[in-house]
């Protein structure tokens, strides 16, 4: 059986040679920080399992290093409250509600970030404490300030970090708020998704500094913004590459609904295929269309539901191979979907890369090719 060390150094290398690892401070924080003291114990899915079962894994057990050291998200809490080390063996369901991020993940956006030493950085979402530990390892310990909101996971991440030899500043509180004594940032890192940037942060960090955010909403589709901060609560960024998903920051998240009812409503042809909604961008444009929406269903069957007002639209097929859309309601959810959703066509369907974010006095507002061009206001 491979040592901790030994599946550290593997780690980093797989890092390296694919390209994630890029710089070499990254790659020794990698092989010095240990991943297990953060991961003592983890849930994994029983594949095929509907809804989806978790198991727990606990140190000791044969599987669980190796799982420690993959190059995939462990997930370490279900509804905000059930923890793998509090449970007997057997299977539970629920939502993750925290996790212990992909390295890959982490690790290539701590480098998009830009944080050099001497940079002072805000980490929103200490969640295990793994990130924050390789960020101290980059940056030390006085440069760095991580806030989380769940108290008893924040308490178990000062544990893990005081016992891997880190002493970062800690504190427990709504990281949407910054830091709650105020201060003077080069960075903030944020590994929650959130629905618009909170202002907070946008007066926290000093002109000329960076803010890296995963912009999400209540359809759960996400996209990765590096904002440059060009003045008290202004900044102007771009999307970046790739594929990147965290779980929405608890007080963004929708609120509770009912059980939905499928009510009748106007009925007319789809102007657009509903499975545009399956693709990463497409359901993403559509959020932006329609942020007060919850996105069920899937491919030539999507379904709506306005969580403001109740409004609702469905696609269903029809008998010609086509597709219609009932909708009832205040807000022609599908029609602001539509309209969106034709804009990014008609420019080739791009990736998110291709899309930029705007906040000023006026508003946040993201936008497809320039300022100028087809855009969207954020639910600030």
């Amino acid at each position: 059986m491979n040592t901790a060390i030994q599946l550290r150094a593997a780690l980093a290398d797989r890092l390296t040679e694919n390209g994630t690892l890029t710089e070499p401070e990254w790659s020794s924080a990698v092989r010095a920080v240990p991943r297990e003291f953060f991961t003592s114990s983890y849930f994994l899915a029983v594949a095929g399992s509907v809804p989806t079962a978790y198991r727990p894994v606990r140190e000791g057990r044969t599987e669980w290093l190796e799982g420690v050291y993959s190059d995939k998200t462990l997930v370490t809490q279900l509804d905000g409250r059930t923890r793998p080390g509090d449970m007997a063996d057997g299977t539970v369901t629920g939502s993750p509600s925290s996790s212990s991020t992909l390295p890959s993940l982490v690790l290539r956006m701590w480098q998009q970030l830009g944080a050099l030493a001497g940079h002072q950085v805000l980490e929103i979402g200490t969640g295990t404490g793994y990130s924050t530990a390789l960020g101290a390892h980059r940056l030390g310990d006085a440069n760095l300030t991580s806030i989380e909101y769940d108290p008893v996971v924040g308490r178990a991440a000062a544990s893990a970090l005081k016992a891997a030899g880190f002493a970062p500043r800690l504190i427990i509180g709504d990281g949407l708020r910054g830091d709650p004594d105020g201060g003077h940032y080069d960075r903030i890192i944020a590994t929650c998704s959130v629905r618009y940037i909170p202002l907070p942060w946008l007066h926290q960090v000093r002109p000329g500094g960076k803010i890296l955010v995963t912009l999400s909403g209540w359809s759960y589709a996400n996209a990765l913004a590096l904002l440059d901060v060009t003045g008290p609560g202004q900044a102007r960024g771009r999307f970046l590459p790739g594929y990147t998903s965290f779980m929405i920051a608890r007080p963004h998240d929708r609120p509770p609904r009912p059980t939905l009812a499928l009510l009748p409503g106007e009925e007319r042809p789809s102007r657009i295929a509903p499975a545009k909604l399956d693709d990463w961008t497409g359901g993403w444009v559509a959020q932006l269309a329609a942020p007060s929406a919850e996105r069920m269903g899937a491919g030539a069957e999507q379904i709506l539901w306005d969580v403001s007002t109740g409004s609702q639209a469905r696609t269903v097929p029809d008998a010609k191979g086509g597709w219609d859309v009932v909708q009832r309601g205040p807000v022609r959810l599908w029609d602001r979907v539509e309209r969106a959703v034709q804009h990014w066509q008609d420019v080739g369907e791009p990736h998110q890369q291709e899309f930029g974010i705007t906040v000023s006095a006026a508003g946040q507002r993201v936008w497809l090719g320039t300022e100028d061009g087809p855009g969207w206001d954020l639910p600030v």
